[in-house]
């Protein structure tokens, strides 16, 4: 049979996509490169913010990289890669992000050269998989250990984090409140570490400024006393925390009571009343005076509980419950009928507040609290919500080192120069052409630095320039680029500090990322499938017969 009388046929459904070699390749590479891109200038201490409007018209001002990211809606499949790089990085450290996406989409764009030189993807990802494993053993190689109850050491991580956001201003008070928080919800159980960080409420507020922030030792909850009768305020608060409606239970199934005369219905009025009186009198026989109920709570009961100076909220949600529980001490107790004295927890004040125009409940001056909460005030939406970004980063961060036994870097991008500088002497030991991807790994380290360098306002390659000199001298490992003044300086002796944490699982992220869309050649894009089928037809060029999928 003569192959080139055929007539080709499709193989995909009509309106299908398919891209394939180097033009799938280039479209991958280019989108997650314009991805990096996006981010790129809101990167260090000078980088700049983004304003990001919704079609509801909404608006976030951020310069947080999985902020802008996640916000974008992106829908090129290989630029969510790079989403979800940035998703990863948030989840495993809590800060970097930025850093991870610039990373990688600069190791596409040396990969991309590498390509135009006719190396194959799957030797230049076994290079950039070589490189990540030895850049790995270089931080760790300069990398030094502090104390994670070091107090000072830790507060000037916290700054470091939240250095070039909206939370700069009042970054000394925040860094501070955060130290202290990380302090007391850090448990230490057989020589192991347990940071639960759900164990840190953050509250927002509008009104005031971000210096009005404060750190509360207890919870604070936006919720009010449910009786206008009840007091405001409980000094030396014994605390009971119930999982149970304070209410006339329902029958499970559908039931009629059939009253005939006013005796029964009074009979019925008084026992339900005594049902009620018998929990109220259970409540305060345990020595309650400050309930927090998941479920409802009677009227009545409202109002016994207001006469004997009971302080009373319903509807806490579970969360806030269990919170109430680690910083109070108290059990969360499932039937009225079981509580006791034992099952109370302890606050030294109990107050109703009004902040930002709405009633808060702030259980606080708790003994040991395992769970403590952060008010963060200001002017606007948009501030508090940046301030709360740059707080959740430095709590990353300071999460991050005590659990990575103290490990940290200096900032500036010190590391990357000092990896990129020994990545590209290991790569003369390699043979083949593995060594041609380690070294655009390495180049693609000082792609950080530079990216400093020209958010500042400076010259990168002045700076690069410098940055290589200074790390070539004995101990020059913690040098890197002072953006406020444009000096090459000690970047520990300036006090800024990164968790090693956040560079390692930078650049996994990036390499892993990288390597994952360096390995695509084929793209497809489905069409409609409800479109009826056409029937097959020529597909132009030299057509090679097939089968449906």
């Amino acid at each position: 049979m003569n192959m080139n009388n055929m007539q080709p046929i499709f193989i995909l459904p009509e309106g299908s996509n398919r891209n394939t070699g180097r033009d799938a390749q280039r479209s991958n590479i280019s989108a997650a490169i314009a991805v990096a891109e996006t981010v790129r200038t809101t990167l260090g201490p000078k980088g700049m913010d983004k304003m990001l409007v919704d079609n509801l018209g909404d608006i976030i001002i951020t310069n947080d990289g999985v902020t802008i990211l996640e916000e974008m809606q992106v829908n090129h499949p290989a630029a969510k890669m790079l989403v979800e790089v940035s998703k990863t990085q948030e989840q495993e450290v809590g800060d970097g992000t930025t850093t991870a996406v610039v990373l990688a989409g600069e190791l596409l764009k040396q990969a991309d050269d590498l390509l135009e030189q006719n190396i194959h993807p799957t030797v230049i990802a076994n290079g950039y998989r070589i490189a990540s494993l030895e850049a790995l053993k270089i931080l760790e190689s300069f990398a030094d250990k502090i104390k994670i109850n070091d107090k000072e050491m830790l507060k000037k991580i916290a700054i470091t984090a939240m250095t070039g956001k909206s939370a700069e201003i009042a970054r000394e008070n925040l860094a501070q409140m955060i130290v202290d928080a990380i302090g007391s919800i850090t448990e230490v159980e057989d020589g192991n570490i347990f940071i639960d960080r759900d164990s840190l409420k953050i509250e927002k507020r509008t009104g005031g400024s971000v210096d009005d922030s404060e750190l509360i030792q207890g919870i604070v909850i936006d919720k009010e006393r449910v009786h206008s009768d009840m007091p405001r305020r409980l000094e030396n608060a014994k605390i009971l925390l119930l999982d149970a409606a304070l209410e006339v239970k329902e029958t499970e199934s559908d039931t009629q009571i059939r009253i005939t005369s006013p005796q029964q219905l009074q009979a019925f009025l008084e026992e339900e009343e005594k049902m009620l009186k018998t929990m109220v009198n259970k409540v305060i026989a345990s020595g309650a005076n400050v309930i927090f109920c998941e479920k409802g709570i009677d009227d009545t009961i409202q109002h016994l509980f207001s006469r004997k100076n009971i302080f009373a909220a319903r509807r806490v949600k579970r969360s806030d419950m269990e919170k109430l529980s680690k910083a109070t001490g108290a059990k969360i107790v499932n039937k009225v009928e079981d509580v006791t004295p034992e099952d109370l927890g302890f606050a030294g004040l109990v107050e109703q507040k009004k902040i930002g125009g709405e009633n808060m409940t702030f259980v606080e001056k708790c003994k040991h609290p395992k769970s403590v909460t952060l008010l963060i005030r200001g002017g606007t939406e948009h501030v508090i919500d940046e301030i709360e970004r740059a707080v959740i980063d430095s709590i990353g961060d300071l999460i991050s080192v005590i659990k990575n036994e103290g490990k940290i870097v200096a900032g500036g991008g010190s590391p990357e120069i000092e990896v990129s500088k020994q990545l590209l002497k290991y790569s003369h030991k390699l043979k083949g052409r593995e060594q041609l991807a380690v070294k655009g790994f390495a180049r693609a380290l000082e792609s950080i630095p530079r990216t400093l360098a020209e958010n500042a306002g400076l010259d990168p390659i002045d700076i690069i320039v410098a940055l290589k000199a200074k790390h070539e001298e004995k101990n020059g490992h913690d040098y890197g680029l002072s953006v406020f003044d444009g000096e090459v300086k000690n970047m520990k002796n300036l006090g800024i500090i990164e968790p090693l944490m956040t560079k390692v699982q930078a650049i996994n992220s990036a390499t892993e990322a990288a390597i994952m869309i360096l390995r695509i050649d084929d793209v497809i894009s489905s069409g409609d499938s409800k479109q009826p089928r056409m029937p097959p037809q020529g597909m132009g060029g030299a057509g090679m017969p097939g089968m449906e999928m």
